[in-house]
């Protein structure tokens, strides 16, 4: 008899200082991953995604998988009790009603804040374990950016975590879940476990593993396993996240104790040890944009908008790049995608072809400057539905809600707007309105680290730029309220709290 496992997953990355609070609808409506999907419908709908539960199924053949619920929501402020009580209350009312089981995966973030529990993972541990119980195995898979607490390590049985970014080993996360899971199964008893956090906070833009250290760091952790220590991973944290716990850690599983504690302290001796060689790459727009116009190849250059990146639970409508492309003078140059279902709507009804007077964006100014009010000419309308095609989306089918092309400035400029928001890290957001990115001089992304697999292989260069928004990236200008005294806000940075 293979053993029965049950399989769920409830992802939010959350940006408690965003201004968008996450609902129960967010989930429902997904966006650029599936909305809640139940029971058996998992297997078909969450395995075309590369994300960690496809690899699970696809790992996991030895195992008899029980389905329950799998939701996710576009990364905002926090996840409000409602959004959380019905979405954990469900996975476990699913999870009490599957009969006998011998284990349970699940498919987690890592950095969910909800209204009423700074660590959203460990208080859905915390349910499922009432239903469980203390000893049954639960495997999870993460983030790279968690946010990790002591007592979510407790509870947790055994964990896989990302070691890219951008993200393209989702689905071989969730697989090593299933195969550390099955060793956990076969072991018969718990896994020694370490659990260590770093003293600093990278910046998010300077944690790509396409980049160092982050490079090298995660190159170590296969080197650290075996002998006793059958898992480590590494998160690097989400910055914006006002909490105690923020910020790099390292969690390690395994055989022997002894063996388990000194590759965790290895590996935050590494990290230590390479916290001068973090850096914040940021530009200011404008000298950014300038750069850009310097661009004599036949490839463009890239710029990302790291600032307003949806996907880190900005709001995906500041308007700072896109005012100095203007300001400037820009040609050949698009933008995308900008979050503005009022002009996404009003395109829809003037139709292609049409000259428009707009206001683009600003929703909320304060955060990310005023609206752009300009003449444009609908170029290309679009309902939004498309399939990813880059290394860490393809095979997603997205629902963006209507989508533009808006051509301004004589068409030297192109914007696409849309309904729901999505950071930009893959290509076939702009294809989905017309729009080529090979085809210009300047590709201006809303996104901070992930467009680099499917947009820096067609670069000329790639530009991070610093403009307004509701993801800051500069530490030491995040008004943290919660964290734990002396960590560093960047790397040599300051100590939080004044306290070393």
């Amino acid at each position: 008899m293979k053993p029965r496992i049950a399989i769920a997953g409830f992802q939010h990355e959350t940006n408690t200082f965003a201004p968008i609070p996450t609902r129960y609808a967010d989930f429902e409506r997904g966006g650029a991953w599936p909305g809640i999907t139940r029971g058996e419908a998992i297997f078909d709908v969450c395995t075309e995604p590369q994300i960690p539960i496809a690899g699970f199924i696809r790992g996991g053949e030895d195992f008899d998988l029980i389905p329950l619920l799998w939701a996710a929501a576009e990364p905002a402020s926090y996840v409000t009790d409602d959004a959380f009580d019905r979405i954990a209350g469900e996975i476990c009312e699913r999870l009490a009603s599957a009969g006998e089981i011998e284990g349970v995966y699940l498919d987690l973030h890592g950095a969910m804040v909800t209204e009423s529990h700074e660590d959203g993972e460990g208080a859905l541990l915390a349910r499922v374990r009432e239903v469980v119980g203390p000893d049954l195995p639960v495997a999870v898979s993460l983030d790279l950016h968690g946010n990790l607490t002591a007592e979510f390590a407790r509870l947790a049985s055994c964990v896989t975590i990302y070691r890219t970014y951008p993200h393209i080993d989702m689905p071989e996360t969730g697989a090593r879940a299933a195969a550390l899971l099955a060793r956990l199964l076969k072991r018969g008893k718990p896994f020694a476990k370490a659990h260590r956090q770093a003293g600093f906070i990278p910046p998010i833009t300077d944690q790509s593993t396409m980049r160092e250290p982050g490079g090298r760091l995660y190159a170590m952790l296969p080197g650290l396993e075996g002998n006793g220590v059958e898992c480590i991973d590494l998160a690097f944290g989400f910055p914006p996240a006002d909490i105690h716990d923020c910020g790099p850690s390292i969690l390690a599983f395994g055989t022997d104790q002894g063996a388990v504690d000194a590759a965790a302290d290895a590996m935050l001796a590494a990290l230590h040890a390479a916290e001068g060689d973090f850096s914040n790459p940021l530009v200011p727009a404008p000298e950014a944009v300038r750069a850009a116009m310097e661009n004599e190849t036949d490839r463009p250059v890239i710029i990302c908008d790291a600032q307003d990146n949806p996907g880190a639970g900005a709001v995906g409508d500041s308007t700072g790049l896109l005012a100095a492309l203007i300001e400037a003078g820009a040609t050949g140059a698009c933008l995308g995608m900008l979050w503005d279902p009022d002009t996404a709507a009003q395109a829809h009804e003037a139709g292609e072809g049409a000259e428009i007077n707009v206001r683009i964006g600003g929703t909320f100014p304060e955060i990310g400057g005023p609206p752009v009010e300009t003449r444009a000419r609908v170029e290309a309308l679009s309902d939004g539905r498309f399939t990813c095609t880059g290394p860490m989306y393809g095979g997603a089918k997205s629902d963006l809600g209507p989508m533009a092309c808006l051509a301004l400035n004589g068409g030297a400029i192109r914007v696409a707007v849309g309904s729901v928001r999505a950071q930009n890290a893959d290509q076939a957001i702009f294809r989905a309105v017309g729009i080529e990115p090979s085809d210009h001089r300047i590709v201006a992304v809303k996104s901070a680290v992930h467009f680099l697999a499917d947009y820096e292989p067609i670069a000329a260069r790639v530009i991070f730029a610093a403009a307004a928004g509701a993801n800051p990236c500069s530490l030491t200008t995040i008004p943290y309220r919660r964290l734990r005294q002396g960590v560093r806000l960047g790397p040599g940075g300051p100590p939080f709290g004044g306290t070393a």
